[in-house]
């Protein structure tokens, strides 16, 4: 598992960047972190005044990410597209631990009822890397990679009751310039900040105790309690797992009393877990990365940055079994020159995102989920689908629509749609449910069913229906998959008969719509490898 922390030059935000850093790979990452802290989107003037940048290279900075799936442009709006988040899981692959202990804080989660999520430090705070939440109207809004200040949170102090002189150091200077947390944007804003000592005192006490409490420290009401998953190579916390709840369902004394045995319980499970996991099988490396970019290049031109485009293939070098990789590892994962690789890696180490390791080599630091994850790590499924739907609607010239299976199994019910401007086309709305029987996107839904009432359907991969629910009205249907194959939803394009034939359907508009659905379940891919999206 690589560090969890960085030095003290890369910590600093505000150092002078290195002779050899990549400036337009520094200009990338702060277009993208300005994303993240405006929850996933800005319009291009905004992040022009953000990032002090100019227009002109914002514009190629947004081009190129444009270009690598990692934003989708929509008039002068930039937003965050899920295939970013494949640097972040990138760095929780290498890491492992989700991986290893997820299913343990789900279990527990369920067990208590209560929400349950793993943290890992990053510098002075805390970064969440699973969260295993419970739909209330009083629930937990942390997402996958927010960070949060170390002494408003439970699993901060267990952290800094490892902290070196240094560490203390650079906590006691972020808490003189920034008092009311406003760096933290996962967090409201600090009221009534309190003396240092505090916090020093809770951390003393945490490493005796050998767990920690948050009695509201974050907002009234928020209560949570936790305890240090240890590596049981060195003895150091790996991470920390928290039991969290409000003050309607439990005091914080409460939870001490009730909850803590058993989350005591559960982590010595993830402790044997990782104690007995066998060594990590190393994933493909990201094939063919330095071609693509230099064939970008050639095709686009002066709007697409490469130095910007290959920095960034450097973090997809890391992964399951490639927690720390030397730069001639580097090179030859991404297939680019060690020279650029170096560079890279210069820059990345001042911006905090890798850190060396003692052997010469780097490892990614949890600073690399701030590019994109949090708001992406909260995407459903018609979320990511919609901008795929209204694509799919402008090529064919007709509406087109995602839906699900409703729990009986008896209905489809409408979760995403784009419509066309025709004078005649299908309207229906988002919510709308429908027999299944009798529409395509039903056909394709219970063809993936143990039994298939609709063998002839899921052997051909789609379903065409011919005026079954209303007459002149013909629909073609195909799957939509997760990451283990299984049928989550299912995408249609729906026209009145009069304009196609049913031939003309399966010629013209089913490649289309296969297409679609293959741009869907490749960001679905990216985005459930470590998380549940929320299919509706």
């Amino acid at each position: 598992m690589p560090a969890n922390t960085t030095n003290d030059a890369a910590r600093d935000e505000g150092a002078a960047a290195p002779a050899e850093a990549v400036a337009p790979l520094l200009r990338g990452i702060a277009v993208l972190r300005r994303l993240t802290e405006a929850d996933g989107t800005l319009s291009l003037s905004a992040l022009e005044k953000s990032t002090g940048l100019a227009r002109s290279t914002v514009d190629r900075i947004t081009a190129t990410l444009a270009r690598m799936g990692y934003v989708r442009l929509d008039g002068r709006d930039v937003m965050l597209a899920p295939r970013l988040m494949e640097l972040g899981n990138a760095y929780l692959a290498a890491l492992r631990l989700p991986a290893l202990l997820d299913a343990r804080a789900d279990a527990l989660a369920d067990e208590l009822d209560e929400s349950v999520s793993l943290a890992v430090g990053d510098r002075d705070g805390i970064r969440f890397i699973h969260q295993a939440t419970r739909r209330r109207a009083m629930s937990l809004s942390f997402r996958i990679g927010d960070l949060l200040p170390a002494e408003r949170t439970a699993p901060g102090p267990l952290f800094a009751a490892e902290w070196t002189e240094s560490d203390w150091h650079h906590w006691r200077e972020r808490r003189a310039a920034d008092p009311q947390d406003r760096s933290f944007p996962a967090v409201p804003p600090r009221e009534h900040p309190t003396p240092d000592e505090d916090f020093e005192h809770r951390a003393a006490r945490a490493a005796a105790d050998g767990w920690a409490l948050d009695d509201q420290l974050i907002e009234p009401g928020l209560v949570a309690v936790s305890v240090p998953v240890r590596d049981p190579r060195t003895g150091r916390v790996a991470c920390v797992a928290s039991v969290v709840s409000h003050t309607s369902r439990h005091t914080a004394q409460d939870l001490r009393q009730t909850l803590l045995p058993r989350l005591r319980t559960a982590v010595a499970a993830m402790e044997d877990d990782l104690r007995t996991a066998p060594p990590p099988e190393p994933g493909a490396a990201p094939a063919g990365l330095a071609t693509w970019t230099g064939a970008s290049k050639q095709e686009l031109g002066r709007e697409f940055v490469e130095s910007l485009a290959r920095g960034l293939t450097v973090l997809t070098a890391f992964g399951e079994g490639r927690c720390a990789l030397t730069l001639t590892e580097v090179a030859k994962a991404t297939g680019l020159a060690r020279a650029t690789a170096r560079r890279a890696l210069i820059t990345y180490e001042h911006a905090g995102l890798v850190t060396p390791t003692p052997d010469r080599a780097f490892g990614l630091t949890p600073r690399v989920l701030s590019l994109g994850f949090p708001p992406l790590s909260r995407l459903s499924l018609p979320q990511m689908a919609q901008p795929h739907l209204a694509a799919l609607a402008d090529r064919v010239h007709e509406s087109a629509s995602l839906a699900v299976l409703s729990d009986s199994g008896q209905e489809v019910q409408y979760t995403a749609r784009a419509a066309t401007s025709r004078v005649m086309s299908a309207h229906i709305t988002v919510g709308t449910r429908l027999p299944a029987h009798a529409t395509s996107l039903g056909h394709v839904l219970l063809a993936d069913l143990p039994d298939p009432p609709l063998p002839e359907v899921r052997a051909q991969g789609y379903a065409l229906v011919d005026e079954e629910l209303e007459a002149g009205l013909r629909t073609i249907a195909v799957p939509v998959r997760d990451r283990t194959g299984r049928v989550v939803a299912a995408v249609n394009v729906a026209m009145h008969a009069a304009r196609r034939s049913a031939r003309d359907c399966v010629e013209e508009i089913l490649p289309e719509l296969k297409a679609t659905a293959d741009r869907i379940e490749a960001d679905l891919r990216v985005a459930g490898r470590f998380g549940q999206v929320p299919l509706t």
